[in-house]
């Protein structure tokens, strides 16, 4: 099949990778190259990197709606049906009735569970043992198509964001070579997703990260593992926001939340609404990293002392 790719992020490399593989690839979309650094070099998305070293056509316009221009373009290239993987913007009408098969995308999660921006992260966020790839058929509405093919995988209960990234990546690239196969063949199912199961995905702020002690340990630590791409974990003190780089829960351990049980080289162990959580490695703004034990023992933080809220 003739097959143009959109999306942006790493995400998106193994699949093209397949379709490489398995399709004729007539074109790559990707999010515009953005200026990054002092000099403000422009730096490409990491599909369209790789696309380019590849010798694809790459396309990277600004916007869809309105966009006749590239509208035309892709009408001429003929492609039987387009992925997405991560592309990060809604595709228009016009658009999704170019190809004769339309638009296949490349999600995330279980649909309906976690339609959106990030369902990788809520997943964890949430504490979810079970997440997968859905190929849904896109329509105008955000995740809201028929799913066509699913392939799904436990989580691990140590997994954080980046890794479960790096492993959805590789699955999708597996499901999306089985959904085109069965399409071609014309084999591919088509199952209305039931709305009152959904569940909303939407895009983490840098408050995501608040490591809220009044919460349960284990609810904490899925929040770590959530947020740990970005906007990764952290606790106000004395006006700061403190990183945790790394922490785990310890169960059978109880205190008023927030209060500082010990002081050790396995780390700071903080009391939490339940159990507490061990944080193993800390920095303060503009400084190193440092293990908990360093950090404290710099702040004079000890045992019996409450880690403060973030100070107005």
């Amino acid at each position: 099949m003739r097959v143009a790719l959109f999306g942006s992020p790493a995400f998106a490399v193994p699949v093209l990778e397949t379709l490489l593989e398995t399709a004729e690839v007539v074109a790559v979309v990707t999010q515009p190259a953005k200026p990054v650094g002092r000099g403000l070099r422009l730096l490409h998305p990491p599909l369209a990197a790789r696309a380019l070293e590849l010798g694809l056509e790459v396309l990277q316009p600004a916007r869809l709606k309105g966009n006749s221009e590239f509208a035309s373009r892709l009408g001429a290239l003929g492609p039987d049906v387009a992925v997405t993987a991560a592309y990060g913007k809604i595709l228009p009408a016009d658009i999704l009735a170019i190809p004769r098969h339309g638009f296949l995308n490349v999600h995330g999660s279980l649909l309906p569970r976690w339609r959106g921006a990030a369902p990788i992260q809520w997943a964890l966020i949430e504490g979810d043992r079970q997440t997968g790839i859905s190929i849904m058929q896109t329509e105008t509405g955000l995740d809201t198509g028929p799913v066509r093919h699913v392939v799904s995988t436990d989580i691990m209960a140590d997994e954080t964001a980046p890794e479960l990234f790096a492993r959805l990546a590789g699955l999708g690239a597996v499901a999306i070579r089985e959904a085109l196969e069965l399409l071609a063949a014309g084999k591919l199912p088509l199952e209305a997703q039931d709305d009152t199961l959904a569940t909303h995905a939407r895009m983490l702020t840098r408050a995501d990260g608040l490591v809220d002690f009044s919460k349960p340990a284990n609810t904490g630590y899925n929040r770590y593992r959530g947020v740990a791409a970005w906007p990764g974990s952290w606790f106000g003190f004395r006006g700061t926001e403190v990183k945790v780089h790394r922490m785990r829960p310890v169960g059978g351990i109880g205190g008023a939340p927030g209060t500082v049980l010990a002081i050790d080289d396995s780390g700071m162990l903080v009391a939490c609404a339940e159990d507490a959580l061990l944080l193993e490695e800390l920095q303060s703004p503009g400084r190193k990293r440092l293990p908990a034990r360093a950090w404290a023992s710099g702040m004079q933080l000890k045992p019996g002392a409450t880690l403060p809220a973030m100070e107005e």
